[in-house]
């Protein structure tokens, strides 16, 4: 009987060769503590690994894949039957959405917008799956996103802004 097993992450973080965290998405439930220690653990591991050694490694029950971009590494834990070259797929097409929509990416922008780095990744992943493919269809949603949120803020402005009751 064959099983229909798409690929679930369990997390996925971003941080600098300096070790500090930029971005994480946990698709699991954690206490803060759990999520503060397998950070501290998995970004010292991944900083001392040599740069040409294998991108995947086994930690605990899951698999780690990660790959550096620039200044970033970009970190997924993955179930342990999970395919790793689809979860390296993964990292690289959310890579490509954040230079489609900064214009090549950097440390920088992911500080400045975290909000929208988030965004973009709530766009294509959902739950731990891959939910959109397409960049087109993440890039499109995003505009409208953005669009939306212009337009918001100027009816607001155009209101006079808020107004507070002395």
């Amino acid at each position: 009987v064959a099983v229909n097993h798409c690929l679930l992450m369990q997390f996925m973080l971003l941080f600098s060769r300096q070790g500090k965290l930029r971005l994480q998405k946990w698709y699991v439930p954690l206490s803060d503590k759990e999520r503060k220690k397998i950070s501290r653990d998995l970004v010292q591991t991944i900083l001392a690994r040599k740069p040409k050694m294998c991108s995947f490694l086994e930690w605990r029950d899951l698999k780690i894949v990660y790959k550096r971009y620039a200044s970033l590494y970009f970190c997924c834990a993955v179930e342990d039957q999970d395919n790793e070259l689809i979860t390296l797929e993964i990292i690289h097409r959310y890579v490509e959405l954040l230079d489609k929509y900064f214009g090549s990416v950097c440390e920088l922008d992911i500080i400045f917008n975290f909000e929208k780095a988030y965004f973009i990744l709530d766009e294509f992943l959902l739950g731990g799956e891959a939910q959109e493919t397409s960049k087109k269809n993440v890039l499109k949603a995003i505009e409208q996103a953005d669009l939306l949120q212009e337009n918001i803020i100027e009816l607001h402005t155009d209101r006079g802004g808020c107004t507070m009751a002395k």
